[in-house]
């Protein structure tokens, strides 16, 4: 058995239809902050769970309600989610999965043992980076990850 997780970050208000799509069918759904807009999780969770953290751009009672930090176990791996790495606390400890966002640029890098993954920006256009967001497939002996761009 698998789980497939959609990874997505900054998306500013802007929910694509190739995002839309290619979260059809996940079991989850991870935001990395900076989602903009509550309509953006209400469309969402229409589709699957959703765990999402607070982001700098994010105001508002909708906002104030999410966590700028986050610990979820799922199929015996632990994801620990902030918007910016840099405000990174002691909960990242341990974590199989360490989940961001802000930097609006795709990165997935070994630090110890823990996959520190930043799916980069699918919703507004930054500059002239890629819009970027991760597919990511726990199965029974690992996991797999794939990098989307749009």
């Amino acid at each position: 058995m698998s789980v497939r997780i959609a990874v997505i970050s900054d998306t500013h208000g802007v929910l694509r239809p190739e995002v839309r799509q290619a979260v059809e069918g996940c079991d989850c759904i991870f935001h990395g902050g900076d989602i903009g807009d509550e309509s953006i999780l209400a469309e969402l969770r229409k589709i699957a769970a959703v765990y999402a953290v607070y982001g700098n751009n994010d105001t508002g009672p909708w906002a104030e309600e999410l966590g700028r930090e986050l610990t979820v176990q799922l199929e015996g791996y632990r994801f620990y989610m902030i918007h910016n790495q840099k405000e990174q606390s002691a909960k990242v400890e341990g974590a199989d999965f360490a989940i961001y966002g802000h930097s609006h640029q795709y990165a997935s890098e070994m630090r110890g043992n823990t996959l520190w993954l930043n799916p980069g920006s699918c919703g507004r256009r930054r500059f002239a980076l890629p819009l970027t967001f991760a597919m990511l497939e726990l199965t029974g002996g690992g996991y797999r990850l794939q990098r989307r761009e749009i």
